[in-house]
């Protein structure tokens, strides 16, 4: 149980990310990321985008470095995951 983060290897807005996450609870999740400064507007439904330069502060701060592939893993068997909805119309 605890934070875990993986990788930055996911592009965008011209830079790489990680995705941090708690397979505990939301509430462990916001206040970690709080400890860190890295801001509320970074979470997106069920995990936090990190730029890569806080990559090493967020390990340093007890998260768990995982593969890509084990973040969604651990969300499901957490009960955490939450998908995106479709915003089309039928």
């Amino acid at each position: 149980m605890g934070i875990f983060i993986d990788p930055p290897t996911w592009p965008g807005h011209g830079r790489l990310w990680s995705h941090l996450i708690s397979d505990t609870s939301y509430e462990e999740l916001h206040d970690f990321a709080a400890r860190l400064g890295i801001p509320r507007r970074a979470f997106e439904r069920d995990h936090y985008d990190v730029i890569a330069e806080r990559f090493d502060s967020a390990v340093a701060a007890g998260a768990v470095r995982v593969e890509s592939r084990e973040i969604v893993r651990l969300l499901t068997e957490a009960g955490l995951r939450q998908r995106k909805v479709s915003r089309l119309a039928p």
